[in-house]
């Protein structure tokens, strides 16, 4: 595949992940720190949010629970995670409600989110890999 398609491709994969609520401009704003001396910065950062984010943790109280999924929901808007940041916000009303089942539903519903992200976000990278740097970041319409 030539640069060129392959660079119209990585845009509309971004573009959908954006339009598919993935994405915030969070990540945009993380683009931007991207420069020659680090073409794989953003990648770099998503790889640590995905490493860092699945430690195993053994929490056994709402409060505990409620300042983990805290923590996880920084994290996860640091690098524009949307619809995750938005479960962990969902999740930690539940704990303060202390709705147990409440926090189980919304947990599952984040780990799915979670999941599907880290999914779309190896193959964006694989293909922004492939396409080779870029001048600057854009904003995705």
């Amino acid at each position: 595949m030539d640069k060129i398609n392959s660079r119209r491709q990585v845009a509309a994969m971004k573009q959908s992940l954006f339009d598919q609520g993935y994405l915030d401009e969070q990540f945009i704003q993380l683009e931007e720190l991207q420069d020659d001396a680090n073409p794989n910065f953003v990648e770099e950062i998503v790889t640590l949010y995905y490493r860092d984010s699945s430690r195993e943790r053994n929490p056994v109280d709402f409060n505990k629970l409620d300042t983990i999924m805290h923590q996880f929901k920084g994290s996860s808007s640091s690098i524009g995670a949307k619809k995750v940041k938005a479960e962990c916000t969902l999740f930690m009303e539940y704990c303060r409600a202390r709705n147990g089942e409440g926090c189980r539903r919304s947990f599952q519903q984040m780990k799915k989110e979670y999941a599907t992200l880290r999914k779309k976000l190896e193959t964006y990278f694989h293909l922004a890999r492939q396409a080779g740097p870029v001048e600057t970041a854009f904003r995705p319409k």
